[in-house]
């Protein structure tokens, strides 16, 4: 399935299907990596604020 392994076949098929798994591991790893310092820089940013108000 991968091309370090021996079993790879290459066609058109697999490079296609290799692409678009790829693209989707990359995309959810930049989603998730803006997400987490989006969490990290408001949990920063509304430290020092102490706008706590319980109603």
């Amino acid at each position: 399935m991968f091309p370090f392994i021996f079993d790879w076949v290459s066609d058109p098929v697999h490079y296609v299907f290799m692409g678009s798994v790829y693209t989707v591991l990359i995309s959810l790893v930049i989603i998730l990596h803006y997400c987490a310092i989006r969490a990290f820089l408001d949990v920063i940013c509304k430290k020092g604020k102490g706008d706590h108000n319980h109603d």
